[in-house]
């Protein structure tokens, strides 16, 4: 019995929005990782404290940042406010804006 062949589409793919601040611009970045590079973005991704809880957040004109997630075996999805983008939130959201340029 012979194997499928590899699906074409990318394995990993982030995707991150930012809304919100002083004129509510929408701003988008996203990345699909080459085969080569899908190790070291499930890495950042893994990193990530998906179930944690985080602070609201609250206040006006402050950022929204919504990320979501692709691998081979799993989604995932989170909104988080700015004040709790920090260590392996920032790290990956600054390597999917810095691959997306």
């Amino acid at each position: 019995m012979s194997e499928s062949p590899p699906p074409t589409d990318a394995q990993v793919a982030i995707a991150v929005v930012r809304t919100g601040g002083i004129a509510g611009i929408r701003r988008q970045w996203r990345v699909e990782a080459a085969p080569d590079d899908a190790v070291h973005w499930i890495d950042l991704i893994d990193r990530c404290p998906w179930d944690q809880e985080t602070d609201a957040g609250s206040g006006a004109d402050r950022f929204v940042w919504s990320i979501r997630a692709r691998t081979p075996s799993e989604r995932r999805e989170r909104e988080l406010p700015d004040s709790a983008l920090d260590g392996p939130w920032r790290a990956l959201v600054e390597a999917v804006r810095a691959a997306s340029v």
